[in-house]
């Protein structure tokens, strides 16, 4: 183990590590260029902990439990209930103390539950990393690494732990997160002094950043809480843009304070001028405001989300961000790369030719020593070389002697390869015309002769005539150099051509069926690839999609901002695209009003990623692209994707539900309450009568997220609207009103009702039209055209059957009642009977009139907020 002396020579916090020789901060790290021992790590993993920092994530129960009662309405409830029981009213006290308790556990139980199905959820996609243990390498953990791991680093990793470089070759770092420099910046072996920034430390890595290119072999130095992303991570902690979803929720919490503050203030000083008690007067008109409130608002959102994040679990979808699940269900546009989404992902080598076009079996040998002797990211391309069938034992003639990483400028690969008595070798391959600029001779049956200007025709003419028949092609050119030890991109010249290699990809069965059923959701699809023009226009006929609109990254470099803007829209392939232009892609599309998801799994797809509304990987994606990603795919396949949507749109619907039900039947009832307040000489419900009515209400939503969901509401996006809560709520709040305003007339002109009376029957007429609502309003057909799920039907009969009965048991005069006669309670039956039939109309006639009202003001689409402010900024 690390000595006391040596973690005192090395600051807990990782300071200075990176101004120690090599040799020196392996010892005091007791470990050696082979790494640690399994044992070893396991024990200082004990004794040091995970490496991750700390998450707000592994909140404990009792935390999540104290946190239900930072309400201000719960606050000024208890409050209220400790004035009462000051002033003697013990019974009244204790009564809305046990209510607020049952709430807040209810709400903790729901919000929990949420949270630990996510994390659960979240384990599933545990990032892993490469270290020498024993000497071997192996893939572990993320959070297992400790200090003195030797980490192997390659193109797309994201770095799991701070550290230094031991050896690079061509290592470029992104490391935005930490310094805000755009570009990567070069890594190598070294010191660097003590007192050198972070940005200065040129021999350093840190957590969170990612490599770009080459390879690299890391010590790690530091790890957890002792990193410097640790050390700044509030302030480094990833910005996520309010979503639509979360903006409806804020500004549906703004109405409802501002109807809850003037019906509380209107009420309270109104019973003060009717001379009646202050402290009766302040719990009334507390309890109003709390019956209005939809307190379990939080935690029915959370476990909508929770189980929506289940059911697409189930289906082979991951949520690393519960947000992103309404934005996926609000998906009207997918940009996607082709290759494992629109193809079968699986590259099968189907040509080694030479310049002129026959089969070649040294373009085939020197195309596998580039390949398997390449250490850099690895692909389906070097894959598809590896497997493809041939003579495969002149590769033990050949030692490697170098490479020259593949990076994304090049868009090319070196190795450098000897044999016991010959020159070394030079392969390279990579994109056909990044290939061809480096070279300036070409190898025919005749031998070498200068690349000229015929021969560029043809190699570019064979180059678009098996683009056009589907070919992913590359070119692959040589050079013989004298022996040595190193080489550079400098010896990356005068090369010559020497043949080129075939790959397909067709595309994927089903495919064409998968995007027709996108489309029928309302979801277009636009193809953003690297892959040349011809490849792309050929995959595009294949699958069903318009391959006539198309524009190349060249010209897309030559658009301004405005032009882009206008040009995204009618552009269905983007080709030969670069990692930022993707990126300039989906802010340009975004702008114009599209709620975005993009596809990808490279280290170019990353900045998209971040800049979608809905960033989509996959589970074998490289590091970086996984970590920007809100949402996995553990099968590379458009019909998860699907399937995912629906379920995105069924945990938005049911959300929507509920906000739904709250305010059509608590608005209704606490507006008709204040009025009554003003001009019955009596309180119309006391206020533990108010706050058991809102309890027992509460309960059927909680089934909510089990409910069904109608086809319609799924066919085509959703977006939050507040206009429309607002119509809502006013619409079938008026509804209520009239009906209450029926139950007072009809408890004080026909049945006579003393106040008891008049309390518990409107008790029952209140909470018995709150539930009938919720089988109106979860459906836009008619009641008994749609059938809700079966524990939201036997828990909405549960408590109708409890506010039928609870009158009449020896609790009730706790909370005022008084049991009702039989015509009092034959009366309140048939009131809600008509109540259902009305607001039964009053729905279809809502979303006729509601969706003419969309489409006169150009709201069809459900367009927010967020979209109409990038609207306004490209303009």
């Amino acid at each position: 183990m690390i000595s006391e002396a040596d973690q005192q020579s090395i600051p807990p916090d990782g300071a200075a590590y990176w101004s120690i020789e090599t040799n020196d901060l392996l010892r005091r790290l007791e470990t050696s260029a082979s790494g640690l021992a399994a044992a070893e790590a396991a024990s200082r993993l004990a004794k040091l902990g995970r490496n991750t920092p700390a998450s707000k994530s592994s909140e404990s129960a009792l935390v999540v439990f104290a946190r239900q009662f930072r309400s201000p309405l719960v606050l000024i409830l208890i409050f209220a209930a400790s004035v009462s029981a000051f002033v003697g009213e013990g019974q009244e006290a204790a009564i809305i103390g046990a209510i607020v308790l049952a709430s807040c556990v209810l709400s903790f139980t729901q919000e929990y539950g949420a949270s630990r199905a996510t994390e659960a959820l979240k384990q599933r996609i545990s990032r892993k990393a490469i270290v020498l243990r024993d000497g071997f390498e192996c893939s572990v953990v993320a959070e297992d690494i400790v200090p003195g791991d030797m980490i192997r680093l390659s193109a797309g990793n994201l770095i799991p732990a701070d550290g230094i470089i031991l050896d690079a070759r061509d290592f470029n770092v992104s490391e935005a997160v930490l310094t805000g420099e755009t570009f990567p910046v070069v890594k190598e072996p070294g010191r660097t002094p003590a007192e050198a920034s972070l940005a200065q430390r040129s021999n350093a890595v840190f957590t969170g950043t990612s490599v770009r290119s080459g390879t690299a072999t890391v010590l790690a130095a530091a790890t957890g809480s002792n990193t410097e992303f640790a050390s700044i991570a509030a302030a480094l902690e990833r910005k996520i843009p309010e979503t639509g979803f979360a903006r409806g929720i804020r500004q549906f919490g703004y109405l409802m304070t501002e109807i809850m503050l003037a019906i509380v203030i209107l009420v309270f000083f109104a019973n003060l001028m009717l001379h009646r008690p202050l402290i009766e007067s302040l719990l009334f008109s507390l309890a109003l405001a709390v019956g209005l409130t939809p307190e379990l608002l939080p935690a029915i959102i959370s476990v909508t989300l929770a189980r929506g994040a289940r059911a697409m679990a189930a289906n082979g979808v991951i949520v690393r961000r519960l947000d992103a699940i309404e934005n996926l269900g609000s998906m009207d546009l997918l940009c996607t790369d082709k290759t494992g989404t629109l193809t079968e992902g699986v590259i099968h080598l189907d040509g080694w030719l030479d310049v002129d076009g026959n089969p070649s079996t040294d373009i085939l040998l020197w195309a596998r020593l580039n390949a398997t002797m390449q250490t850099g990211l690895k692909n389906p391309l070097d894959e598809a070389i590896g497997a493809a069938p041939g003579e495969g034992a002149s590769l033990a003639a050949f030692t490697k002697v170098d490479e020259i990483p593949y990076d994304f400028i090049r868009k090319r690969l070196s190795v450098v390869v000897r044999t016991k008595d010959a020159e070394d070798l030079l392969i390279t391959k990579g994109a056909v015309q990044n290939v061809l600029e480096i070279c300036g001779f070409v190898r025919t049956a005749k031998g070498l002769e200068p690349l000229d200007e015929t021969h560029r025709v043809a190699i570019d003419e064979k180059f678009r005539r098996w683009s056009a028949d589907g070919y992913r092609v590359l070119g692959l050119a040589i050079r013989r150099f004298e022996r040595r030890k190193a080489f550079s991109r400098k010896d990356e010249i005068d090369l010559a051509f020497a043949g080129f290699l075939l790959f397909l990809d067709p595309p994927k069965q089903g495919v064409k069926e998968t995007l027709a059923e996108l489309a029928h959701r309302g979801i277009a699809v636009k193809v953003i690839s690297g892959d040349n023009r011809y490849v792309a226009a050929h995959l595009a006929q294949a699958v069903g999609l318009r391959a006539d609109r198309i524009m190349t990254g060249e010209e897309l470099s030559k658009l301004t901002k405005s032009a882009l803007f206008a040009g995204v829209q009618h552009t269905d392939l983007f080709v030969e695209i670069d990692p930022n232009q993707k990126e300039r892609i989906v802010q340009a599309l975004r702008s114009r009003g599209h709620i975005v998801g993009y596809l990808g799994d490279g280290i170019n797809d990353a900045p998209a990623l971040h800049e979608a509304d809905i960033g989509i990987s996959v589970d074998s994606a490289v590091d970086v692209a996984r970590e920007a990603a809100d949402i996995i795919l553990l099968k590379q396949d458009l019909g998860v994707l699907v399937r995912g949507v629906d379920d995105g749109r069924k945990t938005f619907a049911n959300t929507m539900k509920y906000i739904s039900i709250t305010t059509s039947a608590n608005f209704g009832n606490m507006i008709s309450m204040a009025v009554a307040s003003l001009f019955l000489p009596f309180l119309p419900l006391l206020a533990t009568q108010i706050l058991l009515n809102n309890l027992l209400s509460s309960i059927p939503s909680l089934a909510i997220a089990t409910d069904n969901v109608d086809a319609e509401q799924m066919r085509r996006p959703r977006r939050w609207d507040i206009g429309f809560v607002r119509r809502f709520m006013i619409s079938f709040g008026l509804v209520s009103s009239l009906f209450d305003f029926a139950t007072f007339a009809f408890l004080l002109l026909v049945a006579n009702a003393a106040p008891a009376t008049f309390q518990t029957a409107w008790f029952v007429e209140s909470l018995m039209t709150q539930l009938a609502i919720v089988l109106i309003v979860r459906t836009h057909k008619a009641l008994w055209a749609s059938r809700p799920s079966p524990l939201l039907v036997w828990l909405t009969l549960a408590v109708a059957i409890v506010a039928i009965v609870l009158p009449y048991v020896p609790v009730a005069g706790w909370f005022g009642f008084v049991p009702l006669p039989f015509p009092v309670l034959a009366g309140l039956v048939a009131i809600t009977g008509l109540y259902l039939v009305v607001s039964e109309a009053t729905k279809r006639w809502f979303f006729s009139h509601d969706s003419r009202f969309l489409r006169r003001h150009g709201a069809g689409q459900g367009v927010d907020g967020k979209t109409m402010a990038r609207s306004a900024l490209a303009k």
